[in-house]
């Protein structure tokens, strides 16, 4: 029984409590202090106890258990394994079943945090077979007919008997022998976007043509991977982040179609549906799903005449009345009719990390502001934003279309000493509007104020700071925010301006910080200060312009960067500092090309350049650690994809030179991905592979994407 203050008190002679009552009660006091002892003695006795597994201990403790059965140590990076405790809980029934197919597959889930898959490539190997084991699912010829082992083949689910090949896949190139295990890792996540209105095509006079994406692009989705049910069950197609497509898909959801088990114990690898990868929902309160008897997957590329015009799409003629055509591999959406619509789609897009608007967590700030104000149904922005001149937060609900160009005002205030407004415009959590503006977006932040823009997405203008007739200080902080480059995307994904300024800052007494954002290139005046964070900023091509101060190549406001991948040509009065990012720059070639270096600081003297990707002739402040060098001198960043809006983007691709991929301060890749910790998590594998393979066996990792 706990001892109290009470109870202790309890204990003594009536007596004696009589007598305390009468000069006040010091003796209960004083008990009371002797309670508080007791009760951290009796909390550390619980805890002495709980110490002694591994599910209940302290994280202190957690490598000590470890050492006890000889757990080694591995990188704690990424936030799911941060703490040893799970992989010292699964130790002993890893070592049990060593070296099997399964337990690799855990194992590499645990310490990579990655979505797995591991597979025996002696199961794939074309042989003759040993009558007493005959291996019916490994034909040595192939079924052509087979649409699924067809588009699956050489990948991670490859069904489709092959040669062997003596390459060693510690190598990342070899694969199909007897001693041969691949472990397959899917990097990308699949990110939601939740009931958001269909995008019409802008060529489409029908009302029959949509997308899904609220830039009005094509867009890749993604499968919202399904948990497995069983820890003996090795994953499936349908278990990790993988793209979707139109074949596949399109079997899967005519087996769902066709199949007599009713819901909600339908097939669940037709990724249609209510919590999977896609679902179309007609507007209502709430919206009304509609069944995957009412779809049909298709392929909707465009039909070319002989110019090269696109006349319309495919199969526009092959969807009836009632039914909604969709492609996954590009986003299209085509209706039956046009009394079909409207429409709402979720639905599921590849994304290299949490960075820029999306529906992840976040934790806006203002909690604490007086004024509290919200937005939600697509309702006007403007009468919202002019109410919290004087201060205050505004959250956006929802994740829709709100086309407007508002005006971010704050007022002045200009009394020496007096605290300036702060005004906080966000997205709730998990939320991702998109501001479709005809124009720039006007930031009327006054003397003293502080704007914080969190978690939007603009397109159709850049954002516009002014400058002031005063000399007083503003503060502009964009969090998890787009500004997406090239102001707009066109119908095919590629920007409507490419190298068009996304931030442009005409006041030399603003600060402004960008935290997790994408942007396009930065127009900065000359006096100000700026500071990027994890953040990509992205001007169209090597040879544009991504930072200056007014597009002609002027040096722009102070800078720090921190962790971030910038495309484009820079020129800064002074950079204050640069740490473990990339800047991917060239000289043009066109006539009147008025730079000398694709990156220029104007103040050599002062500032820092560490562990950095430079191009080449970059006239910087004093170096540490940064390449090309001597012993790296032609190394280049290499990325999967530069274009906004595609799955990869802003992803280094593994061909990438280590000095690169590992030459960051802490052993991390350079550039916006820094966070991930990719280098570290590999290590991890590897010690995990030597650890627990059985004797013989070569394993490797294969990136799937």
């Amino acid at each position: 029984m706990s001892l109290d203050a009470d109870r202790l008190y309890a204990l003594l002679p009536a007596v004696y409590r009589i007598r305390d009552a009468d000069q006040g009660e010091p003796l209960k006091a004083l008990l009371a202090a002797f309670a508080q002892e007791f009760a951290a003695l009796e909390e550390n006795l619980a805890q002495l106890y709980d110490d002694q597994f591994i599910e209940t201990c302290a994280d202190w403790v957690a490598p000590y258990i470890g050492d006890l059965i000889g757990y080694r140590p591995l990188h704690g990076v990424a936030p799911k394994i941060a703490s040893p405790r799970p992989e010292v809980a699964n130790t002993i029934g890893y070592r049990r079943r060593k070296g099997t197919a399964l337990m690799l597959e855990q194992l590499a889930s645990d310490v990579t945090d990655w979505p797995a898959h591991a597979v025996e490539f002696f199961e794939q190997l074309a042989t003759t077979q040993y009558m007493n084991h005959v291996r019916l699912y490994a034909p040595a010829s192939a079924d052509l007919r087979d649409t699924g082992a067809m588009f699956a083949q050489g990948g991670a689910f490859n069904a489709v008997a092959h040669t062997a090949e003596m390459r060693r896949p510690e190598t990342g190139a070899g694969r199909y022998n007897i001693p041969n295990i691949g472990i397959f890792l899917w990097r990308l996540l699949s990110m939601r976007l939740s009931a958001v209105p269909l995008t019409p095509d802008p060529g489409d006079a029908s009302g029959r043509r949509f997308r899904v994406d609220p830039l009005g692009a094509d867009l890749q989705l993604f499968r919202h991977a399904q948990t497995e049910d069983d820890i003996s069950h090795l994953a499936e197609a349908i278990n990790v982040p993988e793209p979707l497509s139109v074949r596949r898909m399109a079997l899967a959801v005519r087996a769902a179609q066709a199949s007599t088990v009713p819901a909600p114990d339908a097939r669940r690898d037709d990724d249609y549906g209510e919590g999977e990868s896609l679902v179309f929902l007609r507007p209502g309160n709430p919206p009304t799903p509609v069944s995957v008897t009412a779809v049909r997957v298709c392929d909707l590329r465009d039909i070319l005449d002989g110019g090269g015009n696109v006349t319309g799409w495919n199969h526009e003629d092959s969807v009836p009345a009632g039914i909604i055509g969709f492609d996954p591999e590009r986003g299209r959406v085509l209706l039956g009719a046009a009394s079909d619509g409207p429409l709402l789609a979720t639905f599921h897009y590849g994304t290299v990390r949490a960075i820029g608007g999306g529906e992840y967590e976040r934790t806006p700030e203002g909690d604490d502001d007086a004024t509290q104000l919200s937005v939600i149904g697509g309702a006007a922005l403007q009468p919202q934003l002019d109410a919290l001149a004087a201060g205050g937060r505004l959250l956006i609900g929802d994740s829709l279309r709100y086309e407007e160009t508002p005006v971010f005002r704050i007022d002045d205030v200009l009394a020496p000493g007096a605290p300036g407004i702060g005004v906080v415009v966000a997205a709730r959590n998990p939320a991702r509007p998109l501001i479709a503006a005809s124009g720039d977006v006007t930031l009327a932040i006054g003397a003293r104020g502080r704007l914080v823009i969190d978690g939007l997405v603009f397109s159709g203008g850049a954002l516009r700071l002014a400058a002031a007739a005063d000399d007083e200080p503003r503060e502009l902080v964009l969090r998890d925010c787009t500004l997406a480059p090239g102001l707009a995307l066109n119908a095919d994904g590629s920007a409507v301006s490419p190298g068009a300024p996304s931030l442009i800052v005409e006041n030399p007494f603003a600060k402004i910080t960008l935290q997790r954002c994408i942007t396009g290139p930065l127009q900065i005046v000359g006096d100000a200060q700026v500071t990027l964070d994890n953040c990509i900023v992205d001007a169209g091509a090597t040879q544009n312009v991504a930072y200056d101060a007014d597009g002609t190549g002027a040096p722009g406001g102070v800078l720090t960067v921190t962790e971030c991948t910038v495309v484009g040509k820079l020129h800064t009065k002074l950079l204050q500092l640069a740490s473990d990012s990339i800047f991917f720059a060239a000289l043009g070639d066109a006539p009147g090309e008025t730079w000398s270096a694709p990156l220029i600081a104007e103040r050599r003297q002062q500032g820092c350049v560490r562990f950095c990707c430079l191009p080449a002739g970059a006239i910087t402040p004093r170096r540490f650690h940064c390449v090309p060098d001597a012993d790296h001198p032609d190394v280049l960043p290499h990325f999967t994809s530069l274009r906004y809006g595609t799955p990869g983007y802003g992803q280094l691709r593994p061909v990438t030179d280590a000095s690169i991929r590992e030459g960051a301060d802490d052993g991390c890749e350079m550039g916006v991905l820094h966070a991930l910790f990719q280098p570290q998590r590999e290590t991890n594998l590897r010690i995990r592979l030597d650890e627990y393979l059985r004797f013989g066996l070569h394993a490797g990792f294969f990136y799937a994407s």
